[in-house]
């Protein structure tokens, strides 16, 4: 029995930009192993799978190495694709239920948004070598549940950091973010608030394009430090791409668009 996967680009309103992901409606139960191979073939930086269950869906991620707590993007792809096929109406609550807890998505203006948890950053003593391997001196270094928190001096200094891939993925944890404020200018047509980066080289990843389940952290960092609710992000990768966050307690509300670019099966192997 041929399994269809779907190929969406997150986080963008224009194909080949974003961050893709690949999504999977299982038309049968499968193992983890399968999945992961699945994941390994993808070789995205996350996969998908999604199984039916009384009061929602169960989801799962998983990148090329390993299943993965939280993910952001793949989420937002799962929920597009629902809508876009007609599984939900627009005026529907997609709810997803994840090693992370319960996760909802719902249409909102023409976005698509969704109910994630907080996962605000500690800070922390800079860890030795941390600076060298990103090749950047860090203004404020934290650590969330999942990734280590690096803010730089400025938005030019995030563009153009060159990193030590090896080296940081030797820091443990599963990656890291490293952000700065945005610069008020002719480049920035879109007035977002703040930029970043994120590099989980540990997870298989070395350069995520767009990583929705960091801004559960830069969110609430973010607010805090500029006093706004309602901010806009830009993950500057290669890609690029937009997230609307906009902490409420100890959730964050993550917002963005969602293009499909590639519908296909996978053979019965």
């Amino acid at each position: 029995m041929a399994q269809p996967i779907t190929i969406v680009d997150a986080f963008t309103e224009e194909a080949f930009r974003g961050n893709p992901a690949a999504v999977c409606i299982l038309k049968a139960p499968r193992d983890e192993a399968w999945m992961q191979r699945v994941a390994r073939e993808m070789n995205l930086s996350e996969t998908a799978f999604l199984g039916p269950r009384a009061d929602g869906w169960t989801l799962r991620w998983f990148t090329p190495g390993t299943e993965v707590d939280l993910c952001g993007h793949a989420t937002l792809a799962t929920a597009h694709v629902l809508y876009e096929d007609g599984r939900l109406s627009p005026e529907d609550v997609a709810r997803f239920h994840t090693r992370s807890g319960l996760i909802t998505a719902s249409r909102r203006f023409g976005w698509i948004e969704m109910d994630f948890p907080a996962t605000p950053a500690t800070e922390i003593e800079t860890p030795r070598d941390l600076a060298a391997s990103l090749g950047a001196k860090p203004v404020f270094v934290g650590q969330t549940l999942f990734d280590y928190f690096v803010e730089l001096e400025n938005e030019d200094t995030v563009l153009g950091l060159r990193p030590n891939i090896s080296g940081l993925a030797g820091f443990g944890g599963r990656g890291v973010i490293v952000t700065a404020v945005a610069s008020k200018n002719s480049d920035n047509p879109v007035a977002y608030d703040f930029v970043s980066r994120f590099f989980a080289p540990a997870a298989g990843v070395a350069e995520d394009p767009v990583t929705g389940s960091a801004h559960c952290a830069l969110g609430p960092y973010w607010a805090a430090k500029l006093g706004k609710g309602d901010l806009l992000g830009y993950q500057c990768s290669a890609r690029g791409g937009h997230v609307r966050v906009r902490p409420e307690g100890d959730r964050v509300v993550l917002g963005g668009h969602a293009v499909t670019v590639l519908r296909g099966e996978l053979a019965d192997n």
